[in-house]
């Protein structure tokens, strides 16, 4: 068949799927830079001879003008339409509130995760009562907070690799860590803490998801209290809270969580020990010089007076000791939470402090836990820290303490190495090669330096040496390795999670997405490849985590009929068809309904105004997608009904008229049938 029969008979897809195979061959023919960075790995003659040349192709790349690098990268992205991808990224959604499903390589929106923030098209915070419960867990002393800033999402693990069970995600501005639950991709539990206004350094887990860390940021009295900034050290601290996580109910126990009072240093991101370092954790601060800003006032700015020293401070945390004394009951309460004053971690040896090279924004251990990297955005080294050395030097027993009597580690003690990176270095991650990925803020790019010790029998370059960079557009921050960051990376492909966009897509205002850009790092050596650039509309993320696809094992449908997916059970209101029925009593009207393609049941309810409304709706589909929608206008009610979910809630009927109910996901070629009135009179 020639390619212009498979046009008359195939699809537009199975078409371009055609095309882009030719061009593969076309590109197999090509000869290319092999010094060239961000080539692709060579050609192998049984590659090129299973493929024929096309002539159509060979026309549409030179007309794209497309080289063979574009098309390779092409090649790798592409996932045939009905084809999963091979990895799935969960991402924050910076200012959003949400969390963004990413699959890779295609770097597909897969979905929005409504989190923090009233997300429509889900109906999450639009009247379904279980995700107004959710969202009213995260009020501020009683105050509706219906925005947010997400950082640092975290999958749930055991013996320190995702498990596809969890994910875990805080919101910066308000200090609020939240549980989705990845067997619907649904938030079921926001926790304020209880003693601090903001955060950052969340929500790195424990290697089988016991605690759930959430760092601190700007340090303040704690418990919200007020006291001037003349008596900043006296009385602003630092904190770090570990929330108890229950798999069995799948919530945050705050009974049975507790938070570190810290020195009002500016604590950053945290990591958890693993493997040889399991039960410590560790750190980042910066602000060591304890600076109070006020350019108004003719002192130093911010940016300029906690930049100061040569050396911040890594927090290294006994979890466990902390942990058993918490049980002791050797804490103070504060808002009615419990927190281990800072004299009590220094005489029950539980934290310890380790010069770091200034303005550190991550401490990131590696596999093993063996070593722990740390990056200073003011230091062109990333610093790496060894574990057995650290506990060495705890039990030689440090010499110096701050000003807060926190016991203070010899930094040549503990220092395993220095390498040379590159300007601005933030954060690290790693994949099975023994290679480390270090993201270059000031360079925009990423590093790809060697481990030493075990991992230095992966690779044949020599340890604890940068062995290539990858420019990428532009100011990076985070990075994220397939499994990067648990005992067993995968390696393959790599996210640059850019700030700037500048010149990268079609010009939209102003205001820029940012850039996820993917990057091939499979191949050994100085050999990483630019895949594909993602823009981004929501800003600003900050950090993923990308797990094997395989390992998610989400829901088709709800497990049963009448599913409330805020318990995870059957629910008490769920009605099959036959048992529709509206019920008065006194001013309550209280309706049970079913939705099916493509009607509710019933279709007419009258009531007066002034009744309370208590309002059911089942979806009694078994279909896979059979999603049916349900919009009340007047009375701001917009839900997402899954198959098999029963759906409350409840209004004032404060407006009289005449109100059409009509589903809002299309359903069926008689969708626009599936409608219904609510009568109120007056």
């Amino acid at each position: 068949m020639t390619v212009q029969d498979s046009r008359q008979k195939y699809t537009p897809y199975l078409v371009a799927a055609l095309v882009v195979v030719a061009v593969l061959a076309v590109v197999f023919l090509i000869i290319r830079n092999p010094a060239e960075e961000t080539t692709a790995e060579p050609t192998t003659e049984a590659q090129t001879g299973q493929v024929a040349l096309s002539g159509d192709a060979q026309a549409i790349a030179e007309a794209r003008g497309l080289s063979p690098d574009d098309v390779v990268a092409a090649l790798k992205t592409y996932v045939p339409s009905g084809q999963p991808d091979e990895y799935v990224i969960f991402s924050s959604g910076g200012h959003s509130g949400q969390v963004l499903v990413i699959g890779v390589p295609s770097m597909r929106l897969l979905k929005v995760i409504g989190v923090f923030t009233p997300e429509p098209w889900q109906g999450w915070g639009y009247g379904a009562e279980s995700t107004m419960k959710v969202l009213e867990e995260g009020r501020v002393n009683g105050r509706d907070v219906l925005w947010a800033d997400t950082h640092h999402p975290a999958l749930s693990e055991t013996n320190g690799d995702y498990d596809g069970d969890w994910l875990f995600i805080n919101d910066k501005a308000n200090a609020r860590v939240a549980v989705i639950d990845l067997r619907d991709f649904e938030t079921k539990q926001i926790v304020k803490n209880p003693i601090a206004l903001n955060d950052h350094g969340g929500t790195m887990v424990t290697p089988n998801t016991d605690w759930v860390i959430e760092g601190g940021q700007y340090a303040a009295p704690l418990g919200w209290k007020y006291a001037s900034l003349d008596q900043y050290a006296e009385e602003y601290r630092g904190m770090v809270t570990f929330w108890k996580f229950d798999r069995e109910s799948g919530r945050i126990l705050p009974e049975e969580s507790f938070a570190l009072e810290l020195p009002p240093y500016w604590q950053d991101l945290c990591d958890a020990g693993k493997k040889v370092s399991d039960g410590w954790v560790f750190c980042n601060s910066f602000n060591t010089e304890m600076a109070t800003g006020g350019v108004e006032e003719g002192n130093p700015p911010f940016e300029a007076g906690a930049s100061q020293r040569d050396m911040d401070y890594l927090h290294i945390i006994n979890l466990n000791k902390a942990a058993e004394l918490v049980a002791a009951g050797k804490y103070e309460e504060v808002n009615g939470f419990k927190v281990l004053p800072l004299d009590v971690l220094t005489a029950e040896k539980v934290l310890f402090f380790a010069p770091e090279p200034k303005s550190p924004h991550g401490v990131d251990v590696a596999p093993n836990g063996d070593y722990l990297v740390v990056s200073g955005k003011l230091d062109p080294h990333v610093t790496v820290y060894s574990f057995e050395k650290i506990m060495q030097a705890i039990e030689a027993g440090p010499t110096e303490t701050d000003e807060y009597g926190v016991p203070i580690l010899n930094f040549d003690d503990v220092v395993e190495a220095q390498v040379e990176v590159g300007l601005g270095p933030l954060h690290t991650q790693f994949d099975n090669q023994g290679y480390a990925y270090t993201s270059l803020f000031l360079d925009s790019a990423v590093a790809r330096w060697t481990l030493g010790g075990d991992y230095a029998e992966k690779n044949p370059d020599e340890p604890w040496t940068l062995v290539s960079k990858i420019p990428v557009n532009y100011n990076i921050g985070h990075l994220v390795a397939a499994e990067g960051d648990t005992v067993d990376p995968d390696g393959k492909y790599l996210v640059a999670l850019n700030k700037w966009a500048i010149d990268r897509f079609v010009n939209v205002g102003p205001l820029l997405p940012q850039n996820f850009q993917l990057i091939d790092i499979s191949q050994p050596g100085t050999q990483m490849q630019l895949l594909y650039d993602m823009p981004i509309g929501l800003g600003e993320p900050h950090y993923a985590q990308m797990i094997k696809a395989d390992k998610l094992h989400a829901w088709e449908v709800y497990p049963e009929v009448g599913w409330d997916p805020h318990t995870q059970s059957k629910s008490p209101y769920a009605t099959m068809p036959g048992e529709e029925r509206v019920e008065r009593n006194g001013n309550t009207v209280e309706i049970w309904m079913t939705a099916v393609r493509s009607h509710f049941t019933p279709e007419h309810i009258e009531i007066k105004k002034g009744d309370h409304v208590i309002w059911h709706i089942t979806n009694i589909e078994r279909a896979k997608d059979a999603t049916h929608g349900f919009a009340l206008p007047g009375y701001n009610i917009n839900l997402s009904i899954e198959p098999g979910e029963t759906v409350t809630f409840e209004f004032d009927a404060v407006e009289d008229g005449v109100f059409s109910y009509y589903c809002t996901e299309f359903c069926s070629a008689l969708h626009l049938e599936m409608t219904g009135y609510l009568l109120v009179q007056p």
